[in-house]
């Protein structure tokens, strides 16, 4: 694979800055879990180097040895500032967020705040896997309203999930991915105003992971889940960990609407110290500064988008593809190729390109493989020309 990306790199796209050497030199999960000769497009890492702002935030941290623990309102007032330019949104209030390790995390935080053990947790299959696992680990069980056809919430079955999920009258909550993981959908004011309305009319707590949210194509719009009427009772997780890719550095926001306040405070201390003070200075700098970094990884999202769209139709034309409007991720339906419910082991074993399985992402999935956009073209093209052969 040597001179995939020779000459490849642009000042003006963080995703072509980096050279397939200076990547395998990373020790992070993405580029270690495969040997080098796998095309690695699978977990939600981007393959960009840290934005600026938050790289000389962090090593300025380390200069003054300021490793300590981490407090103050920096990160949220940061998240308000962006909430409000990006998308227009004054609601959210300093005074209700708390810090949490990371999102996943937070979540748990949350569905322990709504729910208790046994309760359900609905969920819109295909969806994240670590939705099962971490819902699973924490004594709630799964109840699955699939998507529809279109990969958009389907409203009948998320209401016939939420009757299901409250049978007895047991407390129960609905797991909201916002923007969706895997289809990169971006849910509309109307939709999530619907979703609110259901869950008030069923007694569901609403919990929305929203860690996408910055990673959004231009000319769409983000929606924040308490942002719309009705979702005052809400709660919502977010982070700058996917649009600056900040996995390493743990830190996250649990955020409440006006009527959850009260279940905010209830969560436990330990929550909250186990942020890194690290991550807390990077994804603050993350938030306030790096905008115009975040505007040129997007720019160049979309150029893969529509690459990815193009190398599809040219190469393996019967795999079925939707753009999404947000993420760095692309849901590929690949029954049409007949390679059985795993077609990620096939593309692994014959063509060395490494994607994520579709069936752990729940009722839906098989079939189907996940692919991270979020690398240079070069790599995409690489990645389809090497699929492509592994099923000719």
């Amino acid at each position: 694979m040597s001179g995939v990306l020779s000459g490849a790199r642009d000042s003006a796209n963080p995703l072509r800055q980096l050279t397939i050497g200076q990547l395998r030199q990373r020790t992070s999960l993405k580029w270690r879990e495969y040997p080098d000769d796998v095309l690695p497009l699978w977990v939600a890492e981007m393959d960009v180097p840290l934005a600026e702002p938050v790289a000389r935030a962090i090593t300025d941290a380390v200069a003054r040895g300021d490793t300590g623990y981490t407090t103050g309102t920096a990160y949220p007032q940061a998240l308000a500032e962006f909430a409000h330019r990006r998308w227009g949104w004054d609601g959210l209030a300093v005074e209700r967020t708390t810090l949490v390790p990371d999102v996943m995390h937070g979540v748990v935080e949350a569905l322990r705040l709504v729910t208790d053990v046994g309760d359900a947790v609905v969920v819109n299959c295909p969806v994240y896997p670590p939705f099962y696992d971490f819902v699973t680990h924490a004594g709630r069980r799964i109840v699955e309203a699939p998507l529809g056809e279109d990969l958009r919430i389907d409203l009948g079955a998320l209401e016939d999930a939420f009757r299901q999920a409250r049978a007895g009258g047991r407390p129960a909550a609905y797991l909201l991915c916002n923007p969706h993981n895997p289809t990169g959908v971006l849910h509309t004011a109307a939709e999530l105003a619907a979703v609110a309305g259901l869950a008030d009319q069923h007694g569901v707590r609403v919990v929305a992971d929203e860690i996408h949210a910055p990673v959004v194509i231009g000319g769409a719009q983000f929606v924040p889940y308490l942002s719309v009427p009705g979702a005052e009772n809400g709660l919502s997780l977010m982070s700058a960990s996917k649009g600056w890719n900040l996995a390493g550095l743990r830190g996250a926001l649990l955020i409440a609407g006006p009527a959850a306040a009260g279940d905010l405070a209830r969560v436990p201390f330990e929550a909250s110290v186990s942020t890194s003070h690290l991550g807390v200075i990077a994804h603050t700098a993350a938030f306030r500064d790096g905008g115009e970094w975040l505007d040129a990884v997007l720019t160049g999202l979309d150029d893969n988008r529509r690459l990815l769209a193009a190398l599809l139709a040219e190469h393996l034309p019967v795999v079925r593809y939707q753009p999404g409007q947000a993420t760095y991720l692309a849901w590929l339906d690949c029954r049409a190729l007949g390679l059985g419910d795993d077609p990620a082991s096939v593309f692994l074993d014959r063509g060395r390109v490494a994607l994520n399985p579709g069936t752990p992402f729940g009722a839906g999935g098989g079939g189907h493989v996940r692919l991270n956009l979020a690398t240079a073209p070069e790599l995409i093209t690489e990645a389809v020309r090497r699929m492509a052969a592994a099923v000719a």
